[in-house]
């Protein structure tokens, strides 16, 4: 498979994976991340693969698997599993092939063949880092937080994996979740010093922080966030909640001004003019 074809099959699985962690994570930015995330190759196990390097079977499997990307990119599932199914035929040590129908059946809430097919996707290629971290966010979904927690780490591991902060946000999400708040803190501050312009990451660390009472810190990290284009009405209602702690009056009323100019319809503007800031 080439390098493009890879980059973006695992793409797609990044879309589909970041936008259930922000919405899991308390956060509407969704969208914006999922416009960052890109998972690269890895290529910790067989080296780069070259046109020439390829046999006849894997390149028809590739270009099948290309035409499955595709379908799953305008969400047609049904058609994607068909062209994966044809993809497996060819060429059953297509680990690629297996993490893409992995992520097919979790959009489907098929746990069970979407486990089956992360398993098998391992079995060829243990140190994939992009299947780690898939399977590692479908056991964190089903609240095997200790599971989830040795894949992720697997996937972190390897230092050839370009996405290692989106999978360390991942990972904090999930202490969290877990209530291994210590940690969880210490992963998101990891993520964060490795892509500070996440924007699910400077929320969730901002937001962990706000919770147990380290209003300083939060504001440095929501503050940054609402500075910058990716603020939203979640971010901005997290700021203003921050800034009342912090004693300061201005910051809180311009944060206000701009949740209500912004977004007037929003929950976060209702709860604001309500001053349910505790709430």
């Amino acid at each position: 498979m080439t390098s493009t074809t890879k980059a973006r099959a695992m793409r797609l699985g990044a879309l589909w994976a970041w936008g259930t962690i922000a919405a899991i994570a308390w956060l509407g930015l969704a969208g914006c991340a999922s416009q960052q995330a890109t998972l690269e190759a890895d290529t910790s196990s067989a080296g780069l693969i070259t046109p020439s390097d390829e046999s006849e079977s894997r390149r028809r499997a590739r270009i099948r698997l290309e035409l499955a990307v595709g379908y799953f990119e305008q969400g047609k599932v049904d058609v994607a599993l068909d062209e994966l199914k044809q993809v497996i035929a060819i060429d059953p040590t297509f680990g690629d092939a297996f993490n893409l129908r992995g992520l097919i059946f979790m959009r489907l809430n098929d746990t069970r063949q979407a486990e089956d097919s992360f398993r098998r996707a391992l079995s060829i290629n243990p140190r994939d880092s992009n299947t780690l971290h898939n399977y590692g966010w479908m056991q964190c979904q089903a609240g095997r937080y200790d599971e989830a927690s040795k894949l992720f780490d697997r996937a972190v591991a390897n230092p050839l994996y370009a996405d290692r902060a989106k999978t360390l946000m991942a990972m904090g999400v999930c202490l969290a979740r877990a209530g291994r708040i210590e940690e969880a803190e210490r992963s998101l501050a990891r993520s964060y010093e490795l892509d500070a312009a996440n924007p699910v990451t400077g929320y969730n660390l901002a937001n962990l922080l706000f919770r147990r009472g380290d209003f300083q810190r939060a504001q440095f990290y929501i503050r940054r966030l609402n500075n910058s284009e990716l603020a939203n009405a979640e971010s901005l209602w997290l700021g203003i909640k921050v800034e009342r702690r912090m004693n300061d009056a201005d910051g809180t009323r311009q944060l206000g001004e701009q949740l209500r100019k912004r977004f007037p319809q929003s929950k976060e503007r209702i709860a604001f003019d309500r001053g349910a800031f505790d709430e």
